[in-house]
């Protein structure tokens, strides 16, 4: 006897249809997995065998072949343990006459017959929903993120005699409701106005978030530059249900979502600066997502910058650009997106104390130029906006009142954000940090006089072609700020100003 059960698989961030057809024959008994399955799958034999067991069935003793189809990709992990057993019941008679398999089952199978959570569900639900699928038959532990989809039917199922009964009929499983999208309020560690003096600084900070521009924080030891980047989540605009969705489906691959629901926060991921090129921008055997794409729609902080492996800051420059990453590897590739704002920091010196006022300086200028050497030109040129802050006096230390609330420089992020989505709406993009040459020149030509400023600095600071039209997108942002609809030179002036090591670098 034949029987086909519907289930699914995962390549990336996607997905692809995979259908469980059992033959059992006469025959010496065998029991065979085909389809190009990995370890994981091969194993699964001895799971489902036990756990139809333990859950009261009867495990055929005949020949069963399981054939994953289509036959030449790759099936991994545990994912196929419950369709299997499902569909091996149903060959051997054993859940009805022409039981009705018509949902989507994945699910790792325990000994004893439970199903237990698994990584990948939602982007596996979207992708098999896309593709007319309504009804999923999921691991209890990961029906809260499945339901997130609106318009799917969630089967939460917590063993195999549950949903095997489910199928005969004998007792239903309730489908777990769609959860409605709820953005709500995010209360954030650090608040702006808990950040001493460092005007500037936030003034930068609120810049590059309102472009989606990158920043370097430069600065001596106890700044504040860790306290500023970990503040710049609360400036950021509110989730929208469909970045919601992206995002938690990127946090799905990696199991992160199980027993959750859905991602109700910016993420804002902090690598240590020991973390190697795949732990940032993915890998492994299955080629799975880094830190810079689950940094996806968020900030990825990166202190101590310059402590980063060579091989490591230089993988950045390809998704900084771009906003998505390949991961290739011999067994697999994957594309992930990878839109972040990156937040990077770093001391001025070796020792921390050039430029400070209150520490001397320790360094030679060789020791400057070498430590400063380590993050190379073309990297540079793709962070928009390098500052420089400096120590904070006691007085500003001791100041009772509180600076600006992060709610009110949210609120003109957003409104910035707004006037470059109705300015882009014919463009395919929403920030000024993503224009190209054509937008570049559409919407941010300078008149003569900030044409004769640009001129003099890209003498003076030796910029590259990158770095003078990175100062171009920030000026169009600072106008956007403001709620001015032509660049100003002083616009102009101050994104120069924001290219630090430029001009710091010439008298390091």
């Amino acid at each position: 006897m034949l029987s086909r059960v519907k289930s699914h698989g995962l390549s990336g961030i996607g997905g692809f249809g995979v259908q469980v057809e059992t033959d059992i024959a006469n025959g010496l008994p065998a029991f065979e997995i085909v389809g190009l399955p990995d370890a994981a799958v091969r194993e699964s034999r001895e799971r489902v065998r036990a756990a139809i067991k333990n859950a009261g069935y009867i495990f055929p003793a005949a020949r069963i072949t399981v054939n994953l189809a289509p036959a030449d990709m790759r099936k991994e992990g545990a994912v196929y343990d419950l369709p299997v057993a499902l569909s091996i019941l149903g060959a051997s008679g054993q859940l009805g006459v022409d039981p009705k398999l018509d949902f989507v089952a994945f699910g790792e199978l325990g000994l004893d017959g439970s199903v237990r959570a698994i990584a990948g569900v939602l982007p596996m639900v979207i992708d098999a929903f896309s593709g007319g699928e309504t009804v999923f038959a999921v691991p209890e532990g990961n029906a809260g993120e499945a339901a997130c989809v609106e318009g799917v039917s969630v089967l939460p199922v917590d063993s195999l005699a549950g949903i095997c009964a489910h199928i005969r009929g004998e007792r239903r499983i309730v489908p777990r409701p769609t959860e409605p999208w709820q953005g709500g309020e995010t209360r954030y560690a650090t608040d702006f106005c808990e950040i001493k003096g460092q005007q500037g600084a936030k003034r930068a900070a609120e810049i590059a978030v309102a472009g989606g521009h990158n920043i370097l924080l430069i600065g001596t030891p106890g700044a504040g530059k860790t306290m500023l980047a970990r503040a710049i989540p609360s400036i950021l605009p509110r989730l929208t249900y469909e970045e919601a969705l992206e995002i938690t489906k990127i946090h799905s691959i990696t199991g992160a979502t199980k027993g959750t629901g859905m991602i109700r926060e910016r993420p804002f991921r902090a690598p240590h600066h020991g973390a190697s090129s795949a732990a940032l921008v993915g890998g492994g055997t299955r080629a799975m997502p880094g830190e810079i794409s689950l940094a996806h729609y968020g900030v990825l902080f990166l202190d101590e910058l310059p402590e980063f492996r060579h091989n490591v800051l230089e993988a950045l420059r390809q998704p900084l650009e771009d906003g998505f990453i390949t991961v290739s590897r011999a067994a697999a590739s994957a594309t992930y997106p990878a839109e972040f704002v990156l937040v990077a920091a770093m001391n001025p010196c070796p020792c921390g104390n050039y430029g400070s006022r209150i520490h001397e300086c320790r360094c030679t200028r060789t020791q400057i130029e070498r430590y400063r050497g380590r993050i190379s030109g073309p990297l540079l040129d793709r962070i928009d906006i390098q500052i420089e802050m400096p120590e904070v006096g006691f007085a500003e230390l001791s100041e009772k009142s509180g600076g600006e609330a992060s709610a009110a420089i949210r609120e003109r992020v957003e409104k910035a954000r707004a006037i470059q989505r109705r300015r882009f709406s014919n463009d395919g993009i929403l920030l000024n940090a993503q224009m190209n040459t054509k937008l570049i020149k559409q919407y941010c030509s300078p008149d003569k006089d900030a044409e004769k400023l640009l001129r003099r600095a890209y003498a003076e600071l030796k910029l590259s072609a990158r770095a003078y039209q990175r100062i171009l997108k920030v000026a169009r942002t600072i106008a956007d700020v403001e709620g001015e609809e032509q660049i100003s030179l002083s616009h102009y002036a101050e994104a120069i100003q924001y290219r630090s090591l430029d001009r710091s670098g010439k008298d390091a």
